[in-house]
């Protein structure tokens, strides 16, 4: 084949295995041999509408094996894919769009309105919905095969960061850079091809498809399609399928462990939880541990395809809290300002290089440039390293507070925040102080139920945290504003809690 990128991947797995089990969605199962039959014919159909070689194909919609279908049916004609936040709103997606240029648009039917609202101004000119509409282009698409040349250093997808600062810049990652993620995870999560794994995280987060997703399509495993995380249904999606594989980030892992069906759950098929998104909270780890259930942790950047660190089972409890080792093919230091490597305990910034780091941001050549030092992206995210060699990510560099010349990482204050029976959920931030500067607030959500002073609070980290770094006023909130994938927005937090 011609075609060395994600776009021959179906044809591929249909030599291999044809009659395994690709996708199951809802009451939809597609083999390997349907899957490549139905990319093969959506991009046939794509072409005829006039999508070429280095065009951008968007999609806006929910976990659908369509989306996974687009995304090989780009690859397959040498296009670029562009996967849309579905919490994003009009504007939000007519600036993606436009800034990536795309030229056709699959979306979902829960997006109709959003999309017919969309300014003229964008460069889409195919739109294609979900439903009927696409199920009559498949149908009366060629089923001939398509080899178009495709290497390795060509853009596969362009997926937008979270955008939590500033607008979302668009991460360039080339069909080298997924494959090479994809083979550490085969390599580093031990991956086996009668894995049956459940997404549902959302496919246009970088984890959900790139550390789950494609890696479980590689080695010719199933893929079970959820639109929208539920606790509820994730108890009877893992029974009834035998989920033997899956992806959450804290917060939807800790929603699992607080729902009244968790002490009696029939979860023994489980074999691989991969946790990652934001630092994984000591007392969730020990929840899990308690169910005989291990996480493998995982740290990563969109700009990395993501896979930077991993913590394998093996050190999942004697290094609990640490983000591991470099993954398998990928390269990590921690160093000061300067570059230099820091010592052992000693905080520094994350920087990586591999063959799954992005080439740059898309249309950004300045951008590019100050993320990149002699070859190493900078992360911006602190950490320090311990005598074994083991990360330890402490929190964003920006997120750092200083009190009275003392430096204190929001991470670290919220890790034992949540250890109250009372706190499902909080953040720390930094308020102005005349005599300190700045000093830290702790933002909570508690239970449902519980009421709780916030004197008690403070009290209970008396003697576990440094005073320095104890809170110095405590806000309740209903909830904490986060993106589509679950990271906390800080900037948002800190807008609307971090007045005096």
């Amino acid at each position: 084949m011609r075609n060395e990128g994600l776009g021959s991947w179906p044809a591929r797995r249909a030599r291999k295995t044809p009659h395994r089990t690709a996708l199951i969605h809802g009451d939809t199962t597609l083999t390997y041999a349907e899957l490549y039959a139905r990319t093969t014919r959506l991009a046939h159909a794509l072409r005829a509408r006039g999508v070429r070689r280095g065009d951008r194909i968007a999609y806006l919609g929910p976990n659908h094996p369509s989306y996974l279908e687009t995304l090989f049916a780009a690859g397959t004609l040498g296009a670029v894919f562009v996967p849309l936040n579905t919490r994003l709103t009009g504007p939000e997606i007519a600036y993606q769009l436009t800034d990536s240029g795309a030229k056709a648009l699959v979306h979902g039917p829960s997006h109709t309105g959003l999309v017919a609202g969309l300014p003229g101004s964008t460069d889409v000119r195919v739109y294609v919905e979900v439903g009927a509409a696409y199920e009559r282009a498949i149908a009366e698409a060629s089923e001939e095969p398509i080899d178009a040349p495709v290497g390795a250093d060509d853009t596969c997808v362009i997926m937008y960061t979270s955008g939590t600062t500033g607008r979302p810049k668009g991460a360039m990652l080339t069909h080298g850079n997924l494959v090479w993620n994809a083979l550490s995870v085969l390599v580093d999560a031990d991956l086996t091809a009668d894995e049956r794994a459940l997404v549902c995280a959302p496919l246009f987060h970088t984890a959900g498809l790139n550390m789950l997703t494609l890696p479980v399509l590689l080695k010719g495993g199933t893929c079970v399609l959820v639109e929208a995380f539920d606790p509820q249904d994730t108890f009877d999606l893992i029974e009834r399928h035998r989920i033997t594989f899956m992806f959450g980030v804290p917060t939807m892992f800790d929603r699992i462990a607080r729902h009244p069906r968790w002490p009696d759950a029939d979860l023994s098929s489980l074999r691989i939880l991969l946790c990652g998104g934001s630092p994984v909270p000591t007392p969730l780890i020990a929840a899990y541990q308690e169910r005989g259930l291990t996480f493998l942790q995982g740290y990563g950047m969109t700009e990395a395809a993501p896979g930077t660190l991993f913590l394998d089972a093996e050190h999942a409890v004697g290094k609990a809290g640490s983000a591991g080792v470099p993954h398998f093919f990928s390269d990590v230091r921690v160093v000061r300002p300067d570059l230099t490597p820091v010592g052992t305990g000693e905080v520094g910034e994350v920087v990586v290089r591999g063959p799954h780091v992005m080439p740059g941001y898309w249309g950004l050549p300045e951008e590019t440039a100050a993320s990149f030092t002699d070859g190493w992206f900078r992360s911006g995210d602190a950490a320090r390293v311990d005598e074994d060699g083991y990360v330890y990510i402490v929190d964003r560099i920006k997120d750092m507070i200083i009190s009275g010349g003392e430096n204190i990482y929001p991470a670290e204050v919220e890790d034992h925040l949540l250890a109250h029976p009372d706190i499902v959920e909080c953040a720390v931030i930094g308020v102005p102080d005349q005599k300190w500067g700045e000093v830290p607030r702790a933002v909570v959500v508690l239970r449902e139920g519980a009421a709780v002073d916030p004197g008690e609070i403070l009290a209970s980290l008396a003697g576990r945290l440094a005073r320095y770094k104890i809170p110095k006023s405590v806000v309740v909130a209903d909830e904490l504003p986060r993106t589509a994938s679950g990271k906390l927005l800080k900037p948002c937090v800190r807008k609307r809690y971090g007045t005096s």
